[in-house]
């Protein structure tokens, strides 16, 4: 067990394990508050919270590069699933990081307690997804930093730092959604292959995404309707403003619409070549 930071209340803990450079002890910190947090043995805030960080932290390795300059590889070798295995095992990273930080940075939003609840939940599942892609990575001889990573994930924060609203629109209902479109596809790849303990991680992570897109949905509405506005039209405006680049189809209709996220929100903003 690796030897955790102290903390005082869930926004120190989120804070702490924003913190954490060492993996093992971001992932196991963001699991131990969820858990305290569960059981009702934690506070929302103390003045003891150390400041949010602007950004989380990192080990030394993987190499941060644009995302033009992470190579594509075939998943017909060995390498080519390692490079993806490592792809995912970032962005899953990212994951604990972004949920971690929306309950860090807006523990002071006038927001109902169960807020946190699901935010904390989707944490402690993206620290499991991190460490079952990992693990993976292992069985395969490799690690998570062997390979070069980008940055674009953490950036989507940044840029949504002081609009929870906004937040809302950018990361679970883009860039989460956008697992739900890309998955089955590549669960399916990864059994042609013959890799069936690499699809069966795969497996877990797509089916806790959609709850993890839901929970972006559900909250994304209620600041709607508080604020008297239109889910869809507000989706869009602050897409058009928070986000760069056009949304990419195809869509996981089916998938999206079991998390709360209809057609009405992305159709629309699909460049027309794609639908």
């Amino acid at each position: 067990m690796a030897v955790l930071p102290q903390f005082h209340s869930l926004r120190g803990a989120a804070v702490e394990a924003l913190r954490a450079s060492d993996l093992t002890v971001k992932t196991e910190l963001a699991q131990k508050a969820t858990r305290r947090w569960q059981a009702r043995t934690l506070s929302l805030r103390s003045p003891l919270d150390r400041p949010v960080p602007a950004r989380p932290g990192r080990p030394e390795k993987p190499i941060l590069t644009p995302p033009t300059q992470v190579k594509r590889r075939s998943l017909g070798s060995p390498k080519g699933r390692i490079a993806l295995l490592h792809a995912i095992a970032h962005i899953e990273l990212n994951a604990v990081d972004l949920a971690l930080d929306i309950v860090a940075r807006f523990a002071t939003e006038p927001v109902p307690q169960s807020f946190f609840d699901g935010w904390m939940q989707v944490a402690f599942e993206e620290a499991k997804h991190f460490r079952l892609v990992r693990q993976r990575l292992n069985d395969l001889g490799s690690d998570y930093g062997d390979l070069p990573a980008h940055d674009g994930l953490w950036q989507a924060a940044h840029d949504t730092r002081n609009d929870l609203t906004a937040r809302l629109a950018v990361v679970p209902l883009i860039l989460e959604a956008r697992g739900l479109d890309v998955t089955p596809a590549l669960q399916a790849k990864m059994r042609e292959t013959g890799d069936h303990e690499s699809a069966a991680v795969l497996d877990v992570i797509y089916e806790d995404e959609k709850g993890h897109v839901a929970v972006g949905a559900k909250w994304f509405r209620f600041l709607c309707a508080r604020q008297k506005k239109n889910p869809a039209a507000t989706f869009q405006a602050l897409v058009r403003a928070n986000f760069r680049g056009p949304l990419k189809a195809p869509f996981n209709d089916v998938a999206r619409a079991e998390a709360g996220l209809t057609p009405s929100f992305y159709r629309s903003m699909t460049a027309s070549t794609n639908i």
